[in-house]
């Protein structure tokens, strides 16, 4: 364990503005049903008629079986939405995965599989001794995908951070094969936040853990099948491996992490003082405590970036470190002139992901939604340059970036080992959205590649209510903003014969605690961020996740 000194002296969360009565958010984390045939949805404005797809989206939609309810949001049983869009008209369905999880509670009418937040309780009908010997199990992990669509070899997945994803039909959304990672690699997790290069070669990250210790593994899927040769309708992991085992700085306490980096030639892992204590992970079903409880913030931990190499699978043997941050998304990392260039969304306090109860978000409006807000992290966006050509020649104690315009620093402390210091990717603007979070680019042109524009949500709630799009170079913000209108992570759809980065538009789906089935489909012009158009569709969509654009032929 090594320690730094802070970086800044106010940290993320006391930068921003307070919450001053804030509205209640309930009616965004109640369950709804599902609309399985595709129903019209009222146009207003202008969807472009060159859209020619499917947005789809993911994220809890079941907070309950039976006289059971779950205790945190990520718990909710996964449901996927789908708006077709195609002639400048859309139309809207949504189903609940059929996981093992929906089935098996839905046919007990009671929560039989445990979550990330609620622990399944033993069944009542078993007799005391069995009960009791029922909680020396370890319980299965969950196969409630609800966090991303992913895609793999060409197919969809939903996929959550377990060892299991499930296959999906992006048109009818039925729920296809169950895919169990630990069947094809040596991993018993994996993250929901997968990178695609351009030859079609797929990364992800997952753990795995045992007698040699917590390893963090680098996971490489070659691309699909060439166009014209014979192709099983399946999963089609074939020739899925583990590229490299990175070993856990401290193996008793491992870190969390969401997802990872990737430029054209370097993997980088984050590890982070989020910290996974495995003496109660393994005891934590006899305790009878869920998952979130023994996840804890330990900021006497530094962050590290462990650097791979695509092609080798070698790890650098600097070591990276920075001050203690919490990162759940990056925004986009590139190469340029010896030196990696990393932004992502960072903050000063890890203790958040365990907050998100549905008790928590269910609050009453005013003081008592104030006080959980006002104690949330706020996320910045931020940059981190890696020198990659670091040998014993290179100087100690003194700046090694030489970028042009470049605040972020690296300094050799001492043979083998780095000290980065970051540089704030946004100015004072930023600040009265309430941080910035669920950042997106143009990923298929721009993604490992230097880039200006990234998009966003903005966190003046609890849950997102606004849309930003930040420009790298000026930090110029715009923002689409609106009392009462809680947006989902935006998704960029490139125009035909795009000419410039930001030439496309900008998707999101809107909802609101204020009035029933009032929810929208909103488009925006990605380069001047006005409103193209909306289709609006009654029904109630609880808050979400992440989704992707499918094009279609």
């Amino acid at each position: 364990m090594s320690k730094t000194a802070p970086q800044t002296e106010v940290d993320s969360r006391t930068r921003c503005p307070l919450g001053q009565g804030l509205e209640a958010i309930g009616p965004l984390v109640h369950s709804v049903e599902e609309t399985a045939e595709p129903i019209p949805t009222e146009v207003k404005g202008t969807i472009p008629e060159w859209i020619n797809g499917s947005f789809l989206r993911n994220g809890p939609g079941k907070f309950e079986f039976g006289k059971d309810s779950y205790n945190h949001w990520f718990d909710g049983m996964a449901m996927m939405h789908r708006f077709k869009i195609c002639d400048g008209q859309v139309t809207y369905s949504s189903r609940f995965l059929q996981s093992d999880s929906y089935v098996r509670n839905s046919k007990m009418d009671r929560i039989v599989v445990s979550e990330f937040g609620t622990m399944a309780m033993p069944d009542p009908c078993k007799n005391l001794f069995a009960r009791f010997f029922s909680r020396f199990k370890i319980p299965k992990a969950t196969d409630n995908a609800s966090v991303n669509f992913v895609k793999y070899k060409g197919d969809y997945y939903v996929s959550t951070e377990t060892n299991y994803m499930r296959r999906i039909d992006p048109q009818s959304l039925e729920t296809k094969e169950k895919v169990d990672w630990s069947q094809y690699i040596a991993v018993n997790a994996a993250t929901a936040h997968p990178h695609y290069d351009r030859d079609g070669v797929t990364f992800n990250m997952g753990n795995s853990y045992g007698k040699g210790g917590f390893f963090y593994n680098i996971i490489r899927v070659p691309p699909p099948p060439a166009e014209g040769d014979a192709k099983e309708d399946g999963p089609d992991f074939a020739g899925a491996e583990v590229l490299c085992s990175i070993p856990a700085s401290d193996a008793r306490k491992p870190s969390y992490y969401h997802s990872f980096a990737m430029s054209e030639n370097y993997i980088v892992f984050i590890e982070q003082p989020i910290k996974l204590d495995l003496l109660k992970f393994m005891l934590f079903r006899i305790q009878g405590k869920s998952f979130h409880k023994v996840m804890t913030w330990e900021p006497q931990y530094d962050t590290i970036f462990h650097v791979v190499d695509k092609r080798t699978g070698k790890e650098s043997k600097v070591k990276y470190r920075a001050a203690p941050m919490f990162t759940l998304h990056q925004i986009n990392a590139y190469e340029d002139q010896g030196f990696l260039v990393m932004d992502m969304c960072c903050g000063d306090d890890g203790d958040v992901i365990g907050d998100f109860t549905l008790e928590n978000l269910r609050r009453a409006q005013g003081e008592e939604m104030d006080k959980f807000y006002n104690a949330l992290c706020r996320n910045l966006p931020r940059r981190y340059v890696i020198p990659l050509t670091v040998d014993n020649d290179s100087p100690c104690d003194q700046n090694l970036v030489t970028l042009g315009n470049c605040k972020a620093t690296a300094v050799k402390t001492k043979p083998g080992e780095i000290l980065c210091t970051h540089e704030e990717l946004y100015d004072e603007q930023l600040l009265q959205y309430g941080g910035l979070e669920f950042p997106l680019i143009n990923y298929a042109e721009y993604n490992t590649r230097p880039y200006r524009y990234y998009y966003g949500c903005g966190f003046g709630h609890v849950f997102s209510d606004s849309l930003l799009k930040m420009d790298v170079h000026t930090k110029e913000l715009k923002a689409w903003r609106h009392p009462g209108l809680f947006p989902s992570e935006p998704v960029f759809v490139p125009s035909p014969n795009a000419m410039e980065e930001d030439d496309g538009v900008i998707m999101s789906v809107i909802i609101t605690p204020r009035k029933e089935k009032s929810t929208f489909l909103l488009v925006l012009d990605a380069k001047t961020f006005s409103e193209l158009g909306r289709a609006e569709v009654p029904v109630n969509i609880p808050y979400g996740t992440h989704g992707v654009f499918n094009h279609m032929g």
